[in-house]
């Protein structure tokens, strides 16, 4: 896939018409726009207001896990109207088979490259769920992409720890998101350039403010690598946001994690020694310590209750043991079911929709009407 994309993607760089273009509107969202090589394969697209050819852009390519190629358009559109990115989500990317998704990723960027004067060195991918999965494996395979923003899903292939990747990564996940705590895992196993960011919320694209944070953290990756000028009026903009948000963190572990971020993201555009010397400080304090220990430890003990009620609810395929493995999945699911209907947000509330919701999503195919009754009962 590497070899033949990139040609085909340089083949389309050097035959583009930016002329092309005119007859698409710009600053507002064009619903479907047909492939001109094969108009099975259609997306949907943003043009910041002010695009002209006469200047390279910036494009998102998203990659949505059911099709919803307008989704992401709609979360980016103000980012990319203030930063300048083009936005072009696919209607044919899917869950499923990486084939699909793949031949609808080759038609949208001979397309686009074809419509539209693109920065080759500023493309960015972006997917949710499976369409997370395909975007990172996009990335990695191709090694055409700047960067990528990934909701609520990490990897499609095992890469163990203390993973460098070639681009930059900005990951999100919601509070009650049945991909959580991958999402946390990904943030200790990607050792270059990244930055995790939860929301409240489901299993779903990140939110319009969070995207806007996710391309402005984008164009901060651009600067320190030399793929954009610096821009000092928004480096200070974006330095004075990052420092505000430390002041309103009141876990000791996660003050230190996010004092720690900023070192790391401003680190050569700003003096960052100061937080550098908190960082290194906290990293000693012992409330800083038991936040951490206790963290990593409640996100273990949500891990092995994941696992143990996928081994039960595989087991109940074993007429020896559909029995009690039923009995004790109504136990488990019973309980989590009214930690998850609790009216009031908590810890234990969001816990225990992430499971419950991680539950279905792995058994949703599963034809057991006496389970399936079960999850519908204990359905946050």
């Amino acid at each position: 896939m590497l070899t033949m994309l990139r040609r085909f993607v340089l083949f389309a760089l050097a035959t583009a018409s930016a002329g092309l273009a005119q007859d698409l509107p710009k600053g507002q969202i064009v619903d479907e726009v047909k492939c001109k090589a094969d108009e099975t394969q259609t997306y949907a697209l943003y043009l910041p207001s002010n695009y002209s050819p006469d200047k390279k852009w910036n494009i998102i390519l998203a990659f949505d896990p059911r099709g919803r190629g307008r989704v992401p358009v709609v979360q980016f559109q103000a980012a990319a109207e203030k930063y300048g990115y083009i936005v072009a989500g696919s209607y044919n990317s899917r869950n499923g088979p990486m084939q699909v998704s793949q031949k609808a990723a080759k038609a949208m960027i001979a397309d686009v490259q074809s419509r539209f004067s693109i920065d080759p060195r500023r493309m960015y991918a972006a997917g949710q769920s499976g369409g997370a999965r395909f975007a990172l494996d996009l990335a990695l395979s191709s090694r055409m992409f700047a960067g990528v923003i990934a909701s609520s899903a990490g990897f499609a292939r095992a890469m163990g720890g203390g993973v460098a990747l070639p681009f930059v990564l900005f990951g999100t996940a919601g509070t009650e998101d049945f991909n959580y705590l991958e999402m946390r895992g990904l943030d200790h196993q990607v050792t270059s350039a990244h930055r995790i960011q939860i929301f409240v919320g489901d299993h779903t694209w990140l939110p319009t403010d969070l995207a806007m944070e996710a391309v402005e953290w984008l164009e901060i990756q651009a600067m320190k690598s030399g793929l954009r000028p610096r821009d000092e009026a928004m480096i200070d903009r974006v330095f004075a946001a990052r420092k505000a948000h430390l002041t309103a963190v009141t876990d000791k572990g996660e003050l230190f994690l996010e004092t720690a971020a900023v070192a790391a993201d401003f680190k050569g555009l700003r003096d960052v020694n100061s937080f550098e010397t908190a960082s290194a400080s906290m990293d000693k304090q012992k409330d800083v310590e038991d936040s951490l220990r206790n963290t990593a430890q409640t996100e273990m003990n949500e891990g092995t209750l994941n696992a143990e009620i996928l081994n039960f609810s595989e087991q109940l395929d074993n007429p020896a043991e559909r029995a009690e493995c039923l009995a004790e999945l109504r136990d488990r699911l019973t309980k989590l079911g009214a930690q998850a209907k609790a009216a009031e947000d908590s810890p234990q509330r969001r816990m225990a929709r992430r499971v419950i919701r991680g539950v279905m999503a792995d058994n949703a195919g599963r034809k057991d009407p006496d389970f399936q009754k079960l999850l519908s009962e204990v359905r946050p």
